[in-house]
């Protein structure tokens, strides 16, 4: 396969043109590192290989603008660039991230945790999905919460405290509470350790 024409075709993208009047569009980081040139024959094992080249430069840089936002996890990332990309071109755009520590499974599973229990207050549970909705192994989930296991108690009574504490003056608005605790993730044993100290005194 012969290479017909080469240019610029705009901002940093340039064309290049094939015989049979095949045209593809490329960065010009790949035209200068392949060295590729007008009359030049290219095989199609190596045009193959400049294609993909290429689109795995735009998968890192896709990647690179999101993380520019926020963090992501390495299952995350690869879910959010498996909309454009093949697999193979995702893992590899993953992976290099990964080796560069621009995605770190375990640092961004302590900052999950920490929003979810501590922002938001979630409990144990919820907060467990939470995370594994986000492709966090679990493990790494699991010493992630731990880190943050001693001061559960203390966050749901704030919580109570907040937001429910009003509901508890009758024995409808118990079970509303404990209904509304135990979707936020918390346990029967912390729930009822929490609504103790209320010292409720009808049949609940």
């Amino acid at each position: 396969m012969v290479i017909t024409d080469i240019g610029i075709y705009k901002g940093e993208t340039a064309f290049v043109e094939l015989d049979g009047d095949e045209k593809i569009f490329l960065h010009q980081s790949i035209v200068y590192e392949y060295n590729l040139k007008k009359d030049m024959n290219i095989p199609q094992s190596a045009l193959d290989e400049v294609i993909n080249e290429n689109l795995f430069r735009k998968a890192k840089e896709r990647a690179l603008y999101l993380l520019d936002n926020r963090e992501y996890g390495f299952v995350e990332m690869y879910k959010k660039l498996e909309n454009n990309y093949d697999e193979d071109i995702c893992l590899r755009v993953c992976r290099r991230l990964a080796e560069l520590g621009l995605i770190n499974d375990r640092r961004y599973a302590a900052r999950l945790a920490e929003h979810y229990c501590c922002t938001k207050k979630y409990g144990y549970y919820r907060a467990r999905q939470e995370m594994s909705l986000k492709g966090i192994g679990k493990d790494i989930t699991e010493e992630a919460l731990a880190e943050l296991a001693d001061g559960t108690m203390e966050r749901l009574e704030e919580l109570v405290e907040q937001k429910y504490e009003r509901c508890l003056d009758s024995e409808k608005g118990v079970k509303k509470v404990k209904g509304a605790l135990a979707r936020m993730g918390y346990s029967y044993s912390e729930i009822q350790g929490v609504l103790d100290l209320y010292e409720l005194d009808f049949d609940e």
